[in-house]
């Protein structure tokens, strides 16, 4: 990756802190600059199986499409089959002659992911998964909890694909890229391993959401020392105009509606992190191709022992301990 000089170092740092590059104004001015990364050769993931959760609209969706674009065989993982019906359809027509599978899968739900792993190992047999994107995500307006009793946005964002990951070892190939997909409003929250469920204080959707999503990125360095044939990074997307952020944060997409990104430009990191060469340094938080902090000004700084201690309930209500 070519370094940033030092002009446009000050961009940059000035986009992040101002979050103005979360923004598309962030993403046009970033792909400018000098030192810029190189997008991904057109045929980077020819032969390349990706599967893609939360793949029917949104994010997802744009992850698919532009996986395909690469020449990758697309996974479209879903709760509902017969929505990603459409989904293929749409792909197809972008994206002539690709080759794109679906497979029902609620990610909250831990049991049907263990379900869903042991149909989709029969299913590709000998073949492996080169990239795996977590990208499913939901933010209920009250608590509500997945079918094992776990509060919804921790189960989606964090139990769920920490379980299918663990569980897909054996078919993701050496080197497979996997990418956890975040949200720049886990700068807002600190770790809370003593409250993961959210059985303390008022609920708040957007405080729910962001708290997974901060546990996301703080436990990021142990699942990489756990998983260690694969390559794995988080990805905020910055702010992407999809339809849960329209159904989720009505106020938000009113007033920032304009600036919004499009899903192909939240997508992007996601889709340069599966096929760019050589891959970027493991782990740690990306955004606009280059690894962000995770912290800002040094603020919500996980507390001695909250990483081990969220881990190890992470691992216990998985099963892995």
């Amino acid at each position: 990756m070519n370094p940033l000089d030092p002009l446009s170092r000050v961009t940059d740092l000035a986009l992040d802190r101002t979050l103005v590059g979360f923004s598309q104004v962030g993403l046009s001015v970033r792909s400018l600059l000098p030192g810029w990364p190189e997008d991904p050769a057109p045929d980077a993931l020819v032969g390349t199986h990706v599967a893609v959760t939360g793949a029917t609209s949104g994010l997802g969706l744009a992850t698919a499409t532009d996986c395909a674009r690469l020449g990758a065989v697309v996974h479209l993982v879903v709760r509902d089959p017969a929505k990603a019906k459409e989904v293929v359809a749409a792909i197809q027509r972008d994206v002539p002659q690709s080759v794109v599978e679906v497979h029902r899968c609620d990610v909250g739900d831990l049991d049907d992911v263990r379900r869903f792993v042991a149909d989709l190992r029969d299913h590709l047999g000998e073949t492996s998964l080169g990239g795996l994107v977590h990208n499913a995500g939901v933010m209920p307006p009250e608590r509500s909890e997945s079918a094992q009793g776990h509060e919804l946005s921790m189960a989606v964002h964090l139990l769920g694909p920490v379980l299918m990951t663990e569980l897909l070892q054996p078919q993701l190939s050496p080197g497979a890229r996997v990418v956890m997909v975040t949200s720049g409003g886990m700068y807002a929250q600190v770790l809370r391993p003593d409250d993961p469920e959210y059985l303390t204080g008022d609920y708040s959707p957007t405080t729910a959401y962001a708290r997974s999503k901060r546990a996301q990125v703080e436990l990021l360095p142990a699942l990489a020392a756990r998983w260690v044939d694969v390559h794995l990074w988080a990805m905020h997307p910055g702010w992407a105009d999809t339809p849960g952020v329209v159904e989720s944060l009505p106020t938000f997409h009113k007033v920032l509606g304009p600036v919004l990104r499009d899903g192909s430009g939240g997508a992007d990191t996601t889709v340069w992190l599966l096929a760019t060469e050589p891959p970027p340094p493991d782990g740690g938080l990306w955004h606009d191709r280059r690894r962000r902090p995770d912290h800002f000004w040094g603020s919500n700084k996980p507390r001695e022992g909250a990483v081990e201690q969220m881990l190890a309930w992470v691992l216990a209500e998985t099963g892995l301990s």
